[in-house]
Protein backbone atom coordinates (compact mmCIF):
# COMPACT_ATOMS: atom_id res chain seq x y z
CA UNK A 1 0.00 0.00 0.00
CA UNK A 2 1.33 3.45 -0.57
CA UNK A 3 2.40 5.85 1.98
CA UNK A 4 1.64 9.07 0.01
CA UNK A 5 -1.08 10.61 1.30
CA UNK A 6 -4.27 10.91 -0.28
CA UNK A 7 -3.99 15.05 0.02
CA UNK A 8 -0.72 14.96 -2.13
CA UNK A 9 -0.95 15.18 -5.91
CA UNK A 10 0.92 12.13 -5.91
CA UNK A 11 3.68 10.90 -7.95
CA UNK A 12 4.71 13.71 -10.85
CA UNK A 13 7.07 12.98 -13.55
CA UNK A 14 9.19 16.20 -14.29
CA UNK A 15 9.12 17.51 -17.61
CA UNK A 16 11.33 18.97 -20.48
CA UNK A 17 10.57 21.82 -22.93
CA UNK A 18 13.61 22.75 -25.63
CA UNK A 19 13.63 26.25 -27.31
CA UNK A 20 15.42 27.38 -30.28
CA UNK A 21 14.37 30.85 -30.39
CA UNK A 22 17.39 33.15 -28.80
CA UNK A 23 16.29 34.82 -25.50
CA UNK A 24 17.67 38.43 -25.16
CA UNK A 25 18.63 38.99 -21.80
CA UNK A 26 18.41 42.37 -19.94
CA UNK A 27 22.35 42.63 -19.81
CA UNK A 28 22.38 42.67 -23.88
CA UNK A 29 23.60 38.78 -24.12
CA UNK A 30 21.69 36.34 -25.10
CA UNK A 31 20.73 32.18 -24.81
CA UNK A 32 20.86 31.10 -28.37
CA UNK A 33 18.69 27.90 -26.94
CA UNK A 34 17.53 25.96 -23.58
CA UNK A 35 16.01 23.53 -22.13
CA UNK A 36 13.37 24.30 -19.18
CA UNK A 37 12.25 21.25 -16.56
CA UNK A 38 8.78 21.89 -15.39
CA UNK A 39 6.19 20.07 -13.71
CA UNK A 40 2.25 19.89 -13.74
CA UNK A 41 -0.60 19.13 -11.65
CA UNK A 42 -4.10 19.24 -12.06
CA UNK A 43 -5.72 19.54 -15.48
CA UNK A 44 -6.15 22.39 -17.81
CA UNK A 45 -9.51 22.99 -18.83
CA UNK A 46 -10.67 23.61 -21.88
CA UNK A 47 -11.31 27.39 -21.45
CA UNK A 48 -7.36 27.40 -20.84
CA UNK A 49 -8.31 29.80 -18.11
CA UNK A 50 -7.43 27.60 -14.23
CA UNK A 51 -3.75 27.80 -14.67
CA UNK A 52 -1.70 29.15 -12.06
CA UNK A 53 2.29 29.51 -12.48
CA UNK A 54 4.72 28.87 -9.43
CA UNK A 55 7.66 30.52 -9.17
CA UNK A 56 10.56 28.86 -6.93
CA UNK A 57 13.05 30.93 -4.21
CA UNK A 58 16.93 31.02 -5.02
CA UNK A 59 17.63 27.29 -3.71
CA UNK A 60 14.02 25.24 -4.75
CA UNK A 61 12.99 24.09 -8.50
CA UNK A 62 10.77 22.79 -10.40
CA UNK A 63 9.57 19.68 -7.48
CA UNK A 64 7.03 21.99 -5.91
CA UNK A 65 4.75 19.44 -4.94
CA UNK A 66 4.10 15.25 -5.01
CA UNK A 67 6.22 13.00 -5.16
CA UNK A 68 8.68 11.00 -7.58
CA UNK A 69 8.63 7.98 -6.10
CA UNK A 70 6.86 5.95 -3.17
CA UNK A 71 10.03 5.92 -1.43
CA UNK A 72 10.56 9.78 -1.28
CA UNK A 73 11.07 10.79 2.39
CA UNK A 74 9.57 14.09 1.75
CA UNK A 75 7.73 16.20 -1.08
CA UNK A 76 7.83 19.37 -3.38
CA UNK A 77 8.87 22.27 -1.77
CA UNK A 78 5.16 23.79 -1.40
CA UNK A 79 2.91 20.81 -0.95
CA UNK A 80 1.60 22.50 1.81
CA UNK A 81 -0.21 24.59 -0.34
CA UNK A 82 -0.72 22.49 -3.64
CA UNK A 83 -3.06 19.71 -4.02
CA UNK A 84 -6.46 18.37 -3.87
CA UNK A 85 -8.59 20.74 -1.17
CA UNK A 86 -5.15 23.23 -0.61
CA UNK A 87 -4.65 26.80 -0.84
CA UNK A 88 -3.78 26.20 -4.71
CA UNK A 89 -6.58 23.55 -5.22
CA UNK A 90 -5.76 21.08 -8.25
CA UNK A 91 -8.70 19.92 -8.49
CA UNK A 92 -9.58 23.28 -9.55
CA UNK A 93 -6.38 24.14 -11.26
CA UNK A 94 -3.76 23.86 -13.36
CA UNK A 95 -0.43 24.40 -12.02
CA UNK A 96 2.93 24.95 -13.72
CA UNK A 97 5.99 25.01 -11.88
CA UNK A 98 9.13 25.27 -13.87
CA UNK A 99 13.21 25.69 -12.75
CA UNK A 100 14.00 29.25 -13.61
CA UNK A 101 17.27 29.33 -16.58
CA UNK A 102 20.57 29.09 -14.83
CA UNK A 103 19.37 26.65 -11.92
CA UNK A 104 21.23 23.32 -11.53
CA UNK A 105 18.17 21.12 -11.77
CA UNK A 106 17.52 19.87 -15.14
CA UNK A 107 16.92 23.91 -16.87
CA UNK A 108 19.98 25.20 -19.09
CA UNK A 109 22.70 26.96 -16.37
CA UNK A 110 26.14 26.47 -15.96
CA UNK A 111 26.35 23.05 -15.75
CA UNK A 112 24.43 22.51 -19.24
CA UNK A 113 27.17 22.00 -22.58
CA UNK A 114 27.51 25.15 -24.62
CA UNK A 115 27.02 24.17 -28.32
CA UNK A 116 29.52 26.74 -29.62
CA UNK A 117 32.43 24.96 -27.15
CA UNK A 118 31.10 21.35 -26.10
CA UNK A 119 31.72 22.45 -22.76
CA UNK A 120 29.86 23.27 -19.67
CA UNK A 121 29.18 27.14 -19.81
CA UNK A 122 30.88 27.72 -16.00
CA UNK A 123 30.88 31.40 -15.14
CA UNK A 124 30.44 32.19 -19.37
CA UNK A 125 26.54 31.49 -18.40
CA UNK A 126 24.87 34.93 -18.51
CA UNK A 127 23.48 36.80 -15.60
CA UNK A 128 19.91 36.44 -15.76
CA UNK A 129 17.14 39.08 -14.04
CA UNK A 130 13.70 38.02 -12.68
CA UNK A 131 12.95 40.14 -16.05
CA UNK A 132 14.44 37.47 -18.13
CA UNK A 133 12.69 34.62 -16.16
CA UNK A 134 10.02 36.34 -16.98
CA UNK A 135 10.20 36.53 -20.41
CA UNK A 136 11.19 33.05 -20.60
CA UNK A 137 8.22 31.65 -19.18
CA UNK A 138 5.72 34.07 -21.09
CA UNK A 139 7.12 31.29 -23.57
CA UNK A 140 6.38 28.57 -21.72
CA UNK A 141 2.99 29.46 -21.53
CA UNK A 142 2.39 30.11 -25.04
CA UNK A 143 3.91 26.26 -25.18
CA UNK A 144 1.48 25.42 -23.25
CA UNK A 145 -1.56 26.84 -24.59
CA UNK A 146 -1.93 29.23 -21.61
CA UNK A 147 -2.92 32.72 -22.36
CA UNK A 148 -3.56 34.02 -19.36
CA UNK A 149 -2.84 32.71 -15.88
CA UNK A 150 -5.44 33.06 -13.36
CA UNK A 151 -2.94 33.48 -10.97
CA UNK A 152 1.23 33.84 -10.62
CA UNK A 153 2.14 32.84 -7.22
CA UNK A 154 5.57 32.63 -4.82
CA UNK A 155 7.30 33.59 -2.02
CA UNK A 156 10.74 35.17 -1.46
CA UNK A 157 12.59 35.47 -4.72
CA UNK A 158 8.70 33.53 -6.37
CA UNK A 159 7.52 36.51 -4.89
CA UNK A 160 9.73 39.28 -6.67
CA UNK A 161 8.86 36.78 -10.06
CA UNK A 162 5.03 37.22 -9.50
CA UNK A 163 5.33 41.27 -8.89
CA UNK A 164 7.46 40.99 -12.05
CA UNK A 165 4.72 39.07 -14.15
CA UNK A 166 2.21 41.51 -13.57
CA UNK A 167 4.25 44.66 -14.75
CA UNK A 168 5.76 43.06 -17.52
CA UNK A 169 2.63 41.38 -18.82
CA UNK A 170 -0.15 42.94 -17.12
CA UNK A 171 -2.55 41.12 -19.53
CA UNK A 172 -1.53 37.61 -18.87
CA UNK A 173 -2.44 37.54 -15.32
CA UNK A 174 -5.41 37.89 -13.32
CA UNK A 175 -3.87 37.29 -9.93
CA UNK A 176 -0.46 37.67 -8.33
CA UNK A 177 0.39 36.12 -5.10
CA UNK A 178 3.31 38.01 -3.36
CA UNK A 179 4.56 35.92 -0.44
CA UNK A 180 7.67 37.04 1.96
CA UNK A 181 8.44 39.01 -0.76
CA UNK A 182 10.30 42.29 -1.25
CA UNK A 183 10.10 45.29 -3.66
CA UNK A 184 13.59 45.27 -4.44
CA UNK A 185 16.66 43.90 -1.61
CA UNK A 186 17.78 46.33 1.30
CA UNK A 187 21.41 46.96 1.60
CA UNK A 188 21.65 44.70 4.52
CA UNK A 189 20.32 41.71 2.30
CA UNK A 190 22.97 43.01 -0.51
CA UNK A 191 25.52 42.45 1.72
CA UNK A 192 24.46 38.90 2.94
CA UNK A 193 24.68 37.93 -0.80
CA UNK A 194 28.17 39.44 -1.40
CA UNK A 195 29.55 37.54 1.79
CA UNK A 196 28.13 34.44 0.37
CA UNK A 197 29.49 34.74 -3.38
CA UNK A 198 32.56 35.73 -1.81
CA UNK A 199 32.99 32.39 0.23
CA UNK A 200 32.13 30.78 -2.88
CA UNK A 201 34.79 32.43 -5.20
CA UNK A 202 37.64 32.37 -3.12
CA UNK A 203 37.45 28.95 -2.44
CA UNK A 204 40.83 27.25 -3.46
CA UNK A 205 38.62 24.88 -5.60
CA UNK A 206 36.28 27.70 -7.58
CA UNK A 207 39.64 28.02 -10.36
CA UNK A 208 37.52 31.34 -11.79
CA UNK A 209 34.05 29.37 -11.53
CA UNK A 210 35.78 26.43 -14.15
CA UNK A 211 35.58 23.91 -11.65
CA UNK A 212 34.00 21.16 -13.35
CA UNK A 213 36.78 20.87 -15.70
CA UNK A 214 39.13 20.55 -12.85
CA UNK A 215 36.90 17.91 -11.47
CA UNK A 216 36.27 19.45 -8.16
CA UNK A 217 33.74 21.48 -6.11
CA UNK A 218 34.36 24.69 -4.34
CA UNK A 219 32.41 22.73 -1.44
CA UNK A 220 34.17 24.35 1.22
CA UNK A 221 32.86 27.67 0.19
CA UNK A 222 29.98 26.60 -1.04
CA UNK A 223 28.95 25.21 2.92
CA UNK A 224 29.61 28.62 4.25
CA UNK A 225 27.24 30.35 2.20
CA UNK A 226 24.34 27.94 2.74
CA UNK A 227 25.23 28.15 6.41
CA UNK A 228 25.51 32.10 6.31
CA UNK A 229 22.13 31.92 4.60
CA UNK A 230 19.86 29.36 6.81
CA UNK A 231 21.02 31.79 9.35
CA UNK A 232 19.03 34.57 7.87
CA UNK A 233 16.13 32.60 7.09
CA UNK A 234 15.25 31.82 10.45
CA UNK A 235 14.54 33.25 13.58
CA UNK A 236 16.25 34.22 16.55
CA UNK A 237 12.96 32.48 18.34
CA UNK A 238 13.15 29.39 16.23
CA UNK A 239 16.95 29.15 16.52
CA UNK A 240 16.29 29.79 20.34
CA UNK A 241 13.96 26.98 20.86
CA UNK A 242 15.40 24.26 18.83
CA UNK A 243 18.87 24.52 19.95
CA UNK A 244 19.35 27.01 22.79
CA UNK A 245 23.22 26.54 23.90
CA UNK A 246 22.42 22.99 24.23
CA UNK A 247 25.95 21.14 23.71
CA UNK A 248 26.22 18.46 21.36
CA UNK A 249 28.24 16.11 23.48
CA UNK A 250 27.86 16.59 27.74
CA UNK A 251 31.09 19.30 28.35
CA UNK A 252 32.94 21.78 26.59
CA UNK A 253 36.25 20.83 25.14
CA UNK A 254 38.29 24.47 24.96
CA UNK A 255 38.85 23.56 21.55
CA UNK A 256 37.72 25.02 18.08
CA UNK A 257 35.76 21.98 16.72
CA UNK A 258 31.72 21.61 16.89
CA UNK A 259 30.43 22.13 20.19
CA UNK A 260 27.16 23.72 19.97
CA UNK A 261 23.82 21.70 18.37
CA UNK A 262 23.36 24.64 16.61
CA UNK A 263 27.15 24.54 14.80
CA UNK A 264 26.15 21.09 14.32
CA UNK A 265 23.26 21.48 12.45
CA UNK A 266 24.34 24.46 10.19
CA UNK A 267 27.65 22.46 9.15
CA UNK A 268 25.13 19.45 8.34
CA UNK A 269 23.08 22.19 6.34
CA UNK A 270 25.91 23.49 4.72
CA UNK A 271 27.47 19.81 3.75
CA UNK A 272 23.86 18.62 2.60
CA UNK A 273 23.85 21.52 0.22
CA UNK A 274 27.13 21.41 -1.33
CA UNK A 275 26.06 17.93 -2.51
CA UNK A 276 23.09 19.15 -4.43
CA UNK A 277 23.86 22.87 -5.42
CA UNK A 278 25.67 23.88 -8.09
CA UNK A 279 28.25 26.99 -6.67
CA UNK A 280 27.61 28.87 -10.14
CA UNK A 281 23.92 28.63 -10.07
CA UNK A 282 24.03 30.19 -6.57
CA UNK A 283 26.33 33.14 -7.58
CA UNK A 284 23.59 33.44 -10.56
CA UNK A 285 20.32 33.55 -8.05
CA UNK A 286 21.82 35.88 -5.71
CA UNK A 287 23.13 38.31 -8.45
CA UNK A 288 18.91 38.21 -9.69
CA UNK A 289 18.57 38.89 -6.40
CA UNK A 290 20.51 42.13 -5.77
CA UNK A 291 19.28 42.91 -9.48
CA UNK A 292 15.50 42.85 -9.06
CA UNK A 293 13.94 46.20 -8.75
CA UNK A 294 10.88 47.36 -10.87
CA UNK A 295 10.60 50.73 -9.64
CA UNK A 296 14.28 51.61 -11.05
CA UNK A 297 12.64 53.50 -14.18
CA UNK A 298 11.04 55.30 -12.57
CA UNK A 299 13.03 56.62 -10.01
CA UNK A 300 11.96 54.48 -7.53
CA UNK A 301 8.53 55.47 -7.72
CA UNK A 302 6.85 52.08 -7.09
CA UNK A 303 3.04 53.66 -7.17
CA UNK A 304 4.20 54.79 -10.28
CA UNK A 305 4.89 51.39 -11.85
CA UNK A 306 1.84 50.26 -10.33
CA UNK A 307 -0.37 52.10 -12.06
CA UNK A 308 0.26 50.35 -14.99
CA UNK A 309 -1.16 46.98 -13.73
CA UNK A 310 -4.93 45.71 -13.58
CA UNK A 311 -4.33 42.34 -11.94
CA UNK A 312 -5.31 41.70 -8.33
CA UNK A 313 -2.85 41.05 -5.56
CA UNK A 314 -2.58 38.45 -2.30
CA UNK A 315 0.59 40.06 0.09
CA UNK A 316 1.36 37.78 3.12
CA UNK A 317 3.93 38.33 5.77
CA UNK A 318 5.25 36.80 9.04
CA UNK A 319 6.42 38.35 12.22
CA UNK A 320 9.45 36.58 12.68
CA UNK A 321 10.49 37.17 8.96
CA UNK A 322 13.78 39.71 9.53
CA UNK A 323 15.31 38.81 5.88
CA UNK A 324 12.04 39.89 4.19
CA UNK A 325 10.13 41.59 6.94
CA UNK A 326 6.81 42.44 6.98
CA UNK A 327 7.96 46.08 6.30
CA UNK A 328 8.67 45.29 3.16
CA UNK A 329 5.75 44.08 2.47
CA UNK A 330 3.86 46.93 3.69
CA UNK A 331 6.45 49.18 1.43
CA UNK A 332 4.36 47.52 -1.27
CA UNK A 333 0.54 47.45 -0.22
CA UNK A 334 1.21 50.97 0.21
CA UNK A 335 2.59 51.46 -3.05
CA UNK A 336 -0.67 49.84 -4.69
CA UNK A 337 -3.15 51.47 -2.82
CA UNK A 338 -1.55 55.10 -4.25
CA UNK A 339 -1.99 53.48 -7.32
CA UNK A 340 -5.38 52.44 -6.17
CA UNK A 341 -5.15 48.90 -7.54
CA UNK A 342 -6.73 46.04 -5.31
CA UNK A 343 -4.72 44.38 -3.03
CA UNK A 344 -5.28 42.35 -0.27
CA UNK A 345 -2.52 41.81 2.75
CA UNK A 346 -2.24 39.41 5.94
CA UNK A 347 0.37 39.35 8.41
CA UNK A 348 0.81 36.09 10.41
CA UNK A 349 1.99 35.22 13.43
CA UNK A 350 5.17 32.90 13.29
CA UNK A 351 8.46 32.16 15.21
CA UNK A 352 9.79 30.45 11.77
CA UNK A 353 11.57 33.57 10.26
CA UNK A 354 11.98 33.50 6.57
CA UNK A 355 11.14 30.08 6.06
CA UNK A 356 7.52 30.37 7.48
CA UNK A 357 5.93 30.53 4.03
CA UNK A 358 6.87 26.63 3.70
CA UNK A 359 5.65 26.42 6.85
CA UNK A 360 2.33 24.49 8.01
CA UNK A 361 -0.02 27.42 9.84
CA UNK A 362 -3.27 27.22 10.22
CA UNK A 363 -4.22 30.88 9.84
CA UNK A 364 -1.59 31.34 6.93
CA UNK A 365 -2.97 28.24 4.66
CA UNK A 366 -6.67 29.11 5.88
CA UNK A 367 -6.09 32.94 4.27
CA UNK A 368 -4.45 31.96 1.13
CA UNK A 369 -7.35 29.35 0.49
CA UNK A 370 -9.90 31.41 0.92
CA UNK A 371 -8.21 34.18 -1.32
CA UNK A 372 -7.26 31.41 -3.96
CA UNK A 373 -11.44 30.13 -3.65
CA UNK A 374 -12.24 33.93 -5.11
CA UNK A 375 -10.70 33.21 -8.17
CA UNK A 376 -13.02 32.53 -11.22
CA UNK A 377 -12.38 29.50 -13.55
CA UNK A 378 -14.72 27.99 -15.73
CA UNK A 379 -15.80 24.61 -15.17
Amino acid sequence: MSSIPTTSVGIVRPKTLHFDEPLELVSGKKIEQYDIVYETYGELNVAADNAILVCHALSADHHAAGYHNENDSKPGWWDICIGPGKPIDTDRFFVVSPSNLGHCSGSTGPRSIDPKTDKAYGPDFPIVTVSDWVNYQKRLADKLGISQWAAVAGGSLGGMQAMQWAVQFPDMLRNAIVIASAPKLSAQNIAFNAVARQAIMNDPNFHGGHYYEHDTVPASGLKVARMLGHITYLSDDAMGDKFGRELKNEQLNYDYGVEFQVESYLRYQGESFAGRFDANTYLLMTKALDYFDPAEKEGGNLAAVFEKVQVKFFLASFTTDWRFSPERSREIVSALTDAKRDVSYLEFESNHGHDAFLVQNDDYIDAFGAYMENIEVST
